[in-house]
């Protein structure tokens, strides 16, 4: 028999979430939340509403409970990044975090620019009861889609170049730092005339790596020259249209910085295209060290981006709760660049 429970304010009934929530002055959402351990709930307000559950002596409905939680045993990765390379190291890296858990990967391509993309992100979330969701750039820096996640009550980790969410919901990258010390290598090589190929404006990885890039040209005297600063567009293609743009100038860079390896590449293209002999007549350094950088010929020089470390910590985080741990507790270290130079960029003659 269902004991009294003057709270409930109904003798004899068995204390509801709503009584809960009322209790705890909270939503019945919110307590739904922290029943289902959800990450989307400040550590104060899960105690207290915990507090309450113990104090009614509520039980949630185990089939109640089990269909609010019905998850499958995949993790999607969300993704629209036109370097493919980039995407399949970032898949390498999840996968290496997912072996033994029981978990697969599943990947979905989107465009931040449709107008159904929040529509499109909904349904693929929906359709695979997803446990959880990573997000590299350029999704992970849209906060529609965050808000969306949320209130789906889907567990994510982004990955930026900045600082976006809570720590555990992180994990940030030092592109800045990078970009600085490819501009350094550059000037230490006697090179003033220096080009720059940015990325799209919807990635801050773009706005990051390039004020790196010009504050350390500035630290050295060195100023960019407007005619040498192109947009690209984190493409193969655009670094071939950005190389034959730079170098049809009357005074062409000497050298050519590029955001990512794939317009480095690009612009190598357009110098050979041009009858130009690399590294003798134009010096080229990229970023993020794609296992490409170290084929090509010359041998890139290219800023080191962990990005397999990174794909790896990203889904150790979202599996923290999985396995007992706090992920706001667990250390993050510094994703931190390092140059690797290679052969693609010589003294400035």
């Amino acid at each position: 028999m269902a004991q009294d429970d003057p709270r409930s304010g109904k003798p004899g009934k068995r204390a509801t979430i709503n009584d809960v929530a009322r209790e705890a002055q909270v939503s019945k959402k919110t307590v739904s939340r922290v029943i289902n351990q959800s990450p989307f709930v400040k550590e104060d307000t899960r105690e207290k509403v915990n507090a309450v559950i113990k104090a009614l002596g509520f039980t949630p409905d185990p089939q109640a409970r089990g269909l609010a939680f019905r998850r499958s045993f995949l993790v999607g990765l969300i993704y629209d990044n036109p370097s493919p390379t980039y995407v399949v190291n970032m898949q390498q890296g999840v996968l290496d975090a997912l072996k033994g858990s029981g978990l697969e990967l599943v990947v979905h391509p989107c465009n931040r620019n449709s107008p159904t993309l929040l529509e499109d992100i909904r349904g693929f979330v929906e359709r695979q009861r997803l446990y959880g969701v990573i997000m590299p750039p350029s999704v992970s820096e849209d906060e529609q889609v965050i808000d969306l996640l949320r209130d789906l009550d889907c567990p994510y980790v982004r990955i930026a170049s900045v600082a976006l969410d809570e720590p555990q919901a992180m994990v940030v990258t030092n592109d800045w730092i990078g970009a600085a010390e490819a501009a350094g290598h550059l000037a230490d090589l006697g090179h003033k005339r220096i080009g720059l190929v940015r990325g799209p404006d919807l990635f801050r990885s773009s706005a990051v790596r390039g004020k790196g890039f010009l504050d350390a040209l500035a630290e050295r005297g060195i100023p960019l020259d407007p005619a040498y600063d192109f947009k690209g567009a984190y493409t193969f293609e655009s670094g071939v249209e950005a190389g034959h743009a730079l170098l049809a100038l009357e005074t062409p860079p000497t050298a050519i910085f590029t955001l990512n390896d794939d317009m480095a590449i690009g612009v190598m293209q357009a110098a050979r295209d041009r009858g130009l002999e690399l590294p003798r007549d134009l010096s080229v350094v990229g970023f993020d060290d794609l296992p490409m950088a170290a084929r090509v010929w010359p041998n890139l020089t290219s800023v080191r981006l962990p990005i397999r470390d990174m794909g790896r910590m990203a889904a150790e985080k979202l599996l923290a709760p999985m396995r007992g741990v706090d992920p706001a507790k667990m250390q993050q270290p510094e994703v931190r660049p390092a140059l690797v130079v290679r052969k693609s960029a010589i003294p400035s003659v």
